[in-house]
């Protein structure tokens, strides 16, 4: 473990997570819906994307999201060490917070940002893969995304399933990136985010918070599935 790059991880992830409530309370619309102008809380106008801190001066300080940031950053930092695969893992973590906190309050996943996981993840480990000489990495990432994609499809299309679209195509990119660290971390994002949400929704029909019928976000769990997958380089 090298204490330099876990540093410089966790600050670059909570600086990053900084950025995140503006644009996920800007988001988190209901599909077919315009991104938000104005604060859903006090109706202020939101002006700019970018903003560092509380999504508008009515809402608390972040302070969960920049723990989180910073966090993931670090233990990311910590675990993968100066790889190139640390350069991708961090910025798609932050776009894996910005689709956590979306999905979380409106339950949808954007297709565009989880176009844009795809590209920030695909296109730089599948260079790596092809550049460091290990076409079998980029194989395996295939071959994650195709297992990942298949299951979480096949589960969509049970009936009384739970899951969307969104669900699918973000447990396929992020099988994608998984199968490049290993079938280890395939198995785990396949069975971690259902490991994490089971107890969440027994929880939430135990104190009567929800029914069941009661839609529940998986995205959150499908993110954080995939980062303890990653940490088992």
């Amino acid at each position: 473990m090298s204490f330099t790059v876990t540093v410089c991880a966790a600050i670059f992830g909570g600086a990053a997570a900084a950025f995140v409530p503006r644009l996920a309370h800007r988001l988190a619309v209901p599909r077919g819906s315009r991104p938000r102008s104005t604060c859903a809380d006090c109706t202020a106008d939101l002006p700019t994307w970018v903003r560092a801190g509380a999504s508008c001066d009515c809402a608390r300080a972040p302070v969960w999201t920049l723990t989180t940031g910073a966090l993931v950053g670090g233990v990311l930092g910590a675990t993968i060490g100066p790889a190139p695969l640390l350069v991708v893992l961090l910025p798609a973590a932050l776009l894996g917070i910005l689709l956590a906190l979306i999905d979380l309050r409106c339950l949808r996943l954007p297709d565009p940002l989880v176009g844009l996981l795809a590209v920030g993840t695909v296109l730089p480990l599948s260079a790596v893969a092809l550049v460091t000489g290990e076409p079998a990495d980029l194989m395996r990432s295939t071959l994650g995304a195709v297992l990942s994609g298949s299951v979480y499809l096949i589960i969509a299309l049970l009936p009384g399933g739970g899951l969307g679209l969104g669900d699918v195509k973000l447990a396929t990119v992020l099988g994608f990136t998984l199968g490049f660290v290993g079938w280890p971390a395939v198995v785990v994002g396949l069975v971690a985010p259902h490991l994490i949400n089971g107890p969440v929704a027994v929880v939430l029909l135990l104190t009567r918070r929800a029914g069941r019928r009661t839609a529940l976000p998986l995205g959150p769990a499908l993110l954080t599935g995939a980062l303890l997958g990653c940490l088992i380089t």
